[in-house]
């Protein structure tokens, strides 16, 4: 998800996207600590992704 794409998000929407983020950060992980993943980089690239809403969150309020 790009930065622009964040931006055009309501607060609302930034708070229910930054709880699936967290989710599926959380599901990602746990499958990869017991079986290894194809893309290892997917956590990263989620990971940062979950920083970007919630800094977004943040500067809002």
């Amino acid at each position: 998800m790009k930065q622009s794409e964040i931006k055009e998000l309501s607060v609302v929407d930034l708070q229910e996207k930054l709880d699936t983020l967290k989710k599926n950060y959380t599901d990602l992980k746990m499958a990869h600590a017991i079986s290894p993943l194809e893309n290892p980089l997917e956590l990263r690239a989620l990971r940062k992704t979950v920083a970007r809403v919630a800094t977004e969150l943040t500067n809002r309020q």
